[in-house]
């Protein structure tokens, strides 16, 4: 059987995602985020979730976690969504 994997630059989108919307919703530059991502979640885990699952088994994948008041889900097809 044939996997479909996600490259890195796939994983890296999401990542670069999650910090972009954040940072829109705070109103600030990405790099000022505090607490930074890394300290709230382990970016490494995430990446491996969406590097690992097939791209067809993906669009189920639903990953939520608490950020500062937010609620941050990603989506197996990449979207991020922030809400408080």
């Amino acid at each position: 059987m044939v996997q479909a994997r996600s490259s890195t630059a796939d994983v890296d989108d999401v990542l670069c995602e999650i910090v972009d919307k954040i940072a829109e919703v705070e109103d600030v530059d990405p790099l000022e985020l505090t607490p930074p991502l890394y300290e709230v979640i382990d970016p490494e885990a995430l990446g491996q979730m969406f590097a690992t699952i097939p791209t067809a088994d993906r669009m189920e994948l639903r990953v939520s976690f608490p950020y500062e008041g937010y609620e941050v889900t990603v989506h197996g097809d990449g979207d991020v969504s922030v809400e408080e």
